[in-house]
Formats: C-alpha cells, sequence, structure tokens
C-alpha cells in the first residue's frame, strides 16, 4: 500500500521509532475522514483504549489506522521481551478492503488490500515497539530492516507453517483468522463483513480471549 505521513494521519511507524510514545498525544481528525468503520476490541474488555495513527494515501485517503488498548506500550530492550506481566497490551488494525486501483497522480498502480495487508501492519506494529534497544543504531537500523523484510513474507504466506488457525467473535460471530506467535508477542489477521481487514498484535494479554467489534462512536476518543 502507498501511504504517506501527515499530521493527525499518520502510517505505523516502521522507523524504528515506538509509535506509541506516551508524550505523543493522537488526534481522532485522520480516523474521521475514514469511509470504512473503524474496529476495537469488544465490549468485554473494559480496560484503557486510545488512538494511534492512521494511513493515508497520498491523496489522502485513509486507508487504516490503529487503536491500542490496554497499557500504552514502550521500547523494550532486547533482554526484556516476550509477554510480561508490567506490560499488557492489544492493538487492533483496521483495514479498508481496496481492490487493485490507480495512483493519485494517475502514473501508477496501488495494489489491493488484502488480509496479508493487516497481517504485515501487525507485524511491523509489534517490531515497532520492541526492537533491541542496546544494539548499535546503525546495526539496529539492519536489524529492523531485516525484521520487517520478515514480517512481510510471513504475512505472504499465510497458509504456512508458521501461521495456525484461530476462531474469534467479530460483531458477535465466529470469525478465522490467522496466527502467530514470537519471543516478541502476538500477531493475528483475518477479515470482517464490513468490508474492512483486521489485523492485531499484542504482548501480556492472551489472544484467544479477544474478541473485536465495531467502534460505533471514534469521535468520542477525543
Amino acid at each position: 500500500m502507498e501511504t504517506t505521513s501527515r499530521a493527525g494521519a499518520q502510517a505505523p511507524a516502521a522507523e524504528g521509532t515506538a509509535q506509541t510514545a506516551p508524550s505523543v498525544r493522537r488526534t481522532v481528525d485522520g480516523y474521521l475522514l475514514a469511509p470504512f468503520p473503524w474496529y476495537g476490541l469488544d465490549e468485554a474488555f473494559t480496560g484503557p483504549r486510545w488512538l494511534m495513527r492512521v494511513g493515508a494515501t497520498a491523496d489522502g485517503c485513509v486507508e487504516h489506522g490503529s487503536i491500542g488498548h490496554g497499557e500504552e506500550p514502550s521500547v523494550r530492550a532486547e533482554g526484556t521481551l516476550g509477554n510480561s506481566d508490567n506490560e499488557r497490551f492489544a492493538v487492533v488494525v483496521t483495514v479498508a478492503a481496496n481492490p487493485v486501483r490507480r495512483s493519485a497522480d494517475g502514473t501508477g498502480v496501488l495494489e489491493a488490500t488484502s488480509v496479508s495487508s493487516a497481517a504485515w501492519l501487525a507485524g511491523v506494529g509489534l517490531l515497532s515497539c520492541t526492537w533491541p534497544t542496546q544494539m548499535d543504531h546503525s546495526l539496529r537500523d539492519d536489524w529492523l530492516d531485516q525484521q520487517t523484510e520478515t514480517a512481510w513474507v510471513l504475512a505472504d504466506d499465510l497458509e504456512g507453517a508458521d501461521w495456525s488457525s484461530l476462531s474469534l467473535p467479530v460483531d458477535g460471530e465466529p470469525t478465522p483468522f490467522h496466527y502467530r506467535e514470537s519471543e516478541y508477542g502476538w500477531v493475528l489477521a483475518g477479515s470482517t463483513g464490513q468490508g474492512v481487514h483486521l489485523g492485531a498484535y499484542g504482548r501480556g494479554m492472551s489472544a484467544y480471549g479477544l474478541g473485536f467489534s465495531v467502534i460505533e462512536d471514534i469521535g468520542a476518543y477525543a
């Protein structure tokens, strides 16, 4: 997907910065521009919820975005990765189900979005808050590039051995998801009947007990 960053409507951080730094306050403006419904955890989750970022095409069309649940994750040192009871969060990524289409300037073609798109965005999102901060900066960049490429390869092979099947409720209906775990946390991806694909990632919260539903009033997050 071709995305561009702008205030209040930014693509998930994949440059080695924590996309959920507490000092960065997100606004609801970009979310309100989306022509599709946003998803989050259902009402069974009663903890904190918070806005993250949205991703848009060059012409400003919002294509995806994330909603956080639980405690905002921080970048963590290599030796402290894993499902820690001290950091429990789940992030839900909503991706518009778009076909192949022309770019805004008419000079190229934008790829269709798919469940793999949601899986990749979720995988990169998890990396953004787990990369090894104790590495030398140049080595961290190489590590992030390598892991980002690995996340794409995995997302492009959802039927492969690295993924298992998981059924979770979406708007109350059992829905199949692709699921995988790593030393950094877990990632899952699937589709809804509302014209969007869902991705999710987290740490410290079990994915097996989650459910998803449409956010009725995203403006309330302001």
